[in-house]
Parts: structure tokens; sequence; C-alpha cells
């Protein structure tokens, strides 16, 4: 290493080598956990502060009655209720057992039929561009036929639930395959990888992060196919944030169905960050990122 001192006088920061620049600049404090945090959640919070300022401009305004559009107190005093009581946790029990299960049925298809699309050039020539054009269908309209086959029930529920999520795994999984390095798959083969093998051990990894991509863009198709289906398909004796949604509109109580609006749009972005954690630590392990996020 350079020293930092030249015929007895203290070297300027200037005169200090590459090196030696490199090694202080290594030394940078980063920045704190709190700062990190503070510095992601700010602006969240001012764009709810500012969502909130031009709800309650809008109602001051007049345009509606404040039976139809109640304002944001009203609104929230309602939530504070609806939090505490047992009818929130109970129609969320019900809603989150469909979501996780119509989930993971996606998921376990949307992985399957990824794969064999992937790996099968006939598969692929067949069904490629059916999955997208599957994608992008609206849920919604598969509700007609789900209700012919299986009545107002969950099973009719579960039958657009998947097929609105399933093909956007299977395109996640298609497209990671696709753009893993083919220098890498001759890497994992002359190390003696084959088959199956090369799959798990180097393909598989290696299609990580566009796989959660599909899976996080996956559960917003399961979550919005969920909700439609609860709001169609309501089940008298089986309570669910759907089926309270619509009760709500029946009855019209408007600050009641804007505080499980509220409720729904909370369970997304949980949910979202939940899959945003998983891609940061994917792209951390893979030095994409660094351990400060950047």
């Amino acid at each position: 290493m350079a020293s930092d001192t030249l015929a007895g006088a203290p070297r300027t920061d200037a005169e200090i080598s590459g090196l030696d620049a490199l090694e202080i600049a290594g030394r940078e404090k980063a920045p704190s956990r709190l700062r990190r945090v503070w510095s992601t959640t700010w602006p969240k919070l001012a764009a709810l502060a500012l969502a909130v300022a031009l709800w309650q401009a809008v109602v001051w305004t007049g345009w509606k009655d404040p039976w139809a559009l109640p304002g944001p107190v009203v609104v929230f005093e309602d939530l504070g209720h609806y939090v505490a009581s047992p009818a929130l946790w109970h129609g969320l029990a019900t809603t989150a057992r469909r979501a996780a299960v119509g989930f993971a049925a996606a998921v376990a298809v949307g992985l399957l039929l990824g794969l064999a699309v992937a790996r099968v050039k006939v598969l692929r020539a067949a069904l490629g561009s059916m999955i997208t054009a599957l994608q992008t269908m609206p849920s919604i309209a598969w509700f007609p036929l789900a209700i012919l086959l299986f009545q107002l029930s969950e099973q009719a529920i579960f039958f657009v639930v998947v097929l609105g999520a399933a093909p956007s795994v299977a395109n996640g999984v298609i497209h990671g395959v696709d753009y893993v390095p083919p220098l890498l798959v001759r890497a994992g083969r002359n190390l003696g990888a084959r088959g199956l093998d090369l799959y798990r051990y180097v393909i598989a990894p290696a299609a990580l992060p566009a796989i959660v991509a599909g899976l996080k863009q996956g559960w917003a198709f399961a979550w919005r196919s969920l909700m439609a289906g609860e709001l169609l398909v309501v089940i008298a004796t089986r309570t669910s944030i759907g089926a309270q949604l619509t009760y709500a509109r029946e009855l019209s109580e408007a600050p009641r169905l804007m505080a499980i609006m509220i409720v729904i749009l909370v369970v997304g972005l949980l949910v979202d960050a939940a899959f945003g954690a998983a891609d940061k630590a994917i792209r951390r392990r893979w030095g994409v990122l660094d351990q400060a996020g950047n």
C-alpha cells in the first residue's frame, strides 16, 4: 500500500493512490437500517396523504351525497369498528383459505405446464401462444361457464382462480428457462449435470428470478379472480370479504363498503411486500443487489 506521507509531510487526498482511494471508499459507512426503511416508507406515506386529501376535496365539492360518497373520517371510523368485529376475521379467514388453495393449485398447474412447454418443442408450438391468450383473457369471462359447471359453489371460484393465475405462472417459468445463459447450461453439462439434475442444479436456480416474477403476477390475477368470484358467487353459509362487500352494497352502507375495499387493498399490499422481499433476497443472492439493497 502506498504510504500516506511523502518526505515527512502529510499527503493530501488528491495524492493518495488509486488503491488507497478504493480502500477508503470501501470504508464508507453504510446507511442505517432505520434510514433505509424511512427512505422507502415516506414516499408511500406521502402518496397516501395525497390520496386522502384528494378524496376529502371531492367530498367537499358535493359531487355526490354523503350517503353515497362518505368522507375519510367517517370511513376510517367505520373501519376501526370493522377491524374490531368478528365479521372481518371470519370473512378474512374464508377468503384467505380460498386464496391459498386456489393459488397453490394454480402454481402447481403453472409450474408443470411451464416446464413441459419449455422442455418439449412440440408442446411449445402447440400451446405457447395459447397460454399467452389465456393470460390476457379477463377472469370474469370464465364465471358463466364456471357457474354452469359447478353451480354457485366454491368449486366455481377455484376453477376461475386457477384459470386466471396458472397462465402467468407458466409464462414466468417459460421465460425464465428461455433466458438461462447457454454458457451456464454447457458448464453444467461439462460438470456432469444431465436430465433432471441439469434442471434442478442449473436451470431452475438461474430461472428463479423470472419464476418469482411470474408467481407475483399470478398472485395478482388470482386475487382479482377471487374477489370477482366472491362478488358473483355468494354462498350464504360461508361469509367472505367479497360477500360482505356485496351485502354492504345491497344495504347502501357506503362507509362499510369502502372500509372493506381498504381491507382488500391492504391485503394486496402485504402480499406484494412479501413477494418484493423474496425478489430482493434472490437478487442479492445472485449479486444483483448489495447488502444495502441498492
